[in-house]
């Protein structure tokens, strides 16, 4: 009987283990690419980014583990921004962005500010560019997901129904098992 449930356990496990691997142009449950490479799975999209604009100027800004680096350009040319200077403000934090010419963006290092952008939620960031005569407010906002670690309810959800077939796989198997078993106690063969 043990070796009969092993092998129901054993079949069970086979028949389940395809399911595991992703097909082509497999989608995940929030829609993500399965099969995507691993440059840009979930690695990638667990870095916080900004769009905004207005009239004469856009930004768009990444938030890495030790800077905000925004890249500003003239919204109408897409030309770079490279002569001004650029300050961002959040919730009574304000810091002064370093201008890296050479990539073209102003980086943002102050710790403090750092430590409150991590934190998940919806952050709404208020940028100020002087260059030449000119001046603008720019107001962008900076979604920071959950940490990627805590897996939680969306990992059940996820697997949920591969766990349950699994389980009536093995549930079955057993079952035939002890059927069989029983039959050949009885001096014939259980149908």
């Amino acid at each position: 009987m043990i070796r009969q449930l092993f092998l129901s356990l054993f079949l069970s496990l086979a028949l389940a283990a395809p399911v595991a691997h992703a097909g082509p142009g497999a989608h995940g449950p929030d829609g993500e690419h399965l099969d995507a490479p691993a440059g840009t799975g979930a690695a990638a999209q667990a870095q916080p980014t900004l769009e905004a604009h207005t009239e004469a100027f856009e930004l768009v800004g990444s938030l890495s583990t030790d800077e905000l680096s925004v890249m500003v350009d003239r919204y109408i040319t897409n030309e770079p921004v490279l002569d001004g200077t650029l300050e961002v403000e959040f919730n009574g934090i304000k810091a002064q962005g370093k201008l890296h010419a050479d990539a073209g963006d102003y980086a943002f290092a102050d710790e403090k500010l750092l430590q409150s952008l991590r934190r998940p939620g919806q952050h709404a960031l208020v940028f100020t560019l002087v260059t030449g005569n000119e001046s603008d407010l720019i107001e962008g906002t900076l979604n920071v997901a959950a940490d990627g670690h805590d897996h939680g309810l969306a990992w059940w959800r996820a697997r949920w129904p591969w766990l349950v077939l699994l389980a009536a796989l093995v549930a079955a198997g057993a079952a035939w098992a002890v059927k069989r078993r029983l039959g050949n106690r009885n001096g014939g063969t259980a149908r």
